[in-house]
């Protein structure tokens, strides 16, 4: 099928590179402006920037696709359909109506469940024992079209966001392959979303990140896999933040933020409810280590009060 493509980050890039792989003709991808990143801040190009320059591919980086030319350069390749994946920007109705088969978006979550920007993170936070990929077809809504095919995974209990994104990605490929041949063949099933159960994923704000001690060992343990690998779960040591890489929930009551064991098995802190075990963290500037081998270089001792974010 000659369709355009819509993403951004690495997410995107694999459900393209699935979709060229299976024999479709994307005819142009839009991306977001490449970004400012890494320590000299340059701007650099999404991955599905990056893919698409490897593949011979038209890109278009629109600010916006209210831009008069985005929308004209959308139309003159006359797309059979438009597939989006983390695009990060809204397409208005007039690019909507430019595909006779419409508009299809790839979600990595079980919708209605975790509509937005961030499911992947959002379903780990909340303890969820399962995710998934839905392909909707798009409305002006925020992922409230109709639902044209649902496939559930499973998260586990050593599962982050990058291990969830890691299998949703192909899965979400593979799904939408499936979803176009079925548009082809016009034997495509829509069904509207459920009306209870929507939630919604909002974007990680930094302070987000930050954690809090007050909060039950529980929720801070989901927290540092569900900022794994960024932005990174922190803790504030003696006025210097610190990245935490792992942690387990383990026994433990004091005073929330008090550490009440420091050894080569970790870093044991108090919470508000049970204490968290910290295993890794890195240094600003540093490098990863396990708790042992970072007591070494920056002695932490028992009742010892950590910093409460406020």
């Amino acid at each position: 099928m000659r369709i355009v493509f819509a993403g951004t980050p690495a997410f995107a890039a694999s459900v393209l590179a699935g979709l060229l792989d299976v024999g479709h003709q994307v005819a142009l991808v839009l991306t977001q402006p490449d970004r400012p990143a890494g320590r000299g801040l340059r701007p650099l190009p999404s991955a599905v920037k990056q893919l698409s320059a490897g593949r011979g591919l038209e890109i278009l980086q629109p600010a916006s696709l209210k831009d008069l030319h985005a929308l004209e350069r959308v139309k003159a390749v006359r797309p059979e359909a438009i597939v989006t994946a983390a695009y990060g920007l809204i397409l208005p109705q007039q690019v909507l109506d430019i595909a006779p088969r419409g508009a299809l978006n790839v979600h990595a979550s079980l919708l209605p469940r975790w509509r937005g920007a961030a499911p992947i993170q959002r379903a780990l936070l909340a303890g969820d024992r399962e995710t998934g990929i839905t392909i909707i077809r798009m409305d002006a809504g925020l992922d409230t079209g109709p639902m044209l095919a649902q496939r559930p995974l499973p998260i586990g209990g050593e599962d982050d966001a990058q291990s969830l994104h890691d299998r949703l990605a192909p899965l979400g490929a593979d799904l939408m392959a499936a979803v176009l041949e079925e548009v082809a063949a016009g034997t495509a099933r829509e069904q509207p979303q459920p009306v209870e159960g929507a939630t919604y994923a909002a974007k990680i704000q930094g302070s987000e990140s930050v954690l809090d001690w007050s909060k039950p060992a529980l929720e801070l343990e989901r927290a540092v896999r569900a900022f794994r690998p960024a932005p990174g779960a922190q803790i504030e040591l003696r006025g210097e933040r610190c990245k935490v890489w792992r942690a387990r929930v383990v026994d433990g009551r004091d005073e929330p933020g008090t550490v009440v064991a420091a050894g080569p098995q970790g870093i044991r802190v108090a919470c508000g409810e049970g204490a968290l075990e910290i295993l890794e963290l890195q240094r600003a500037g540093g490098r990863r280590l396990h708790a042992g081998e970072f007591l070494r270089g920056f002695a932490v001792g028992v009742g010892e009060r950590l910093a409460i974010p406020r």
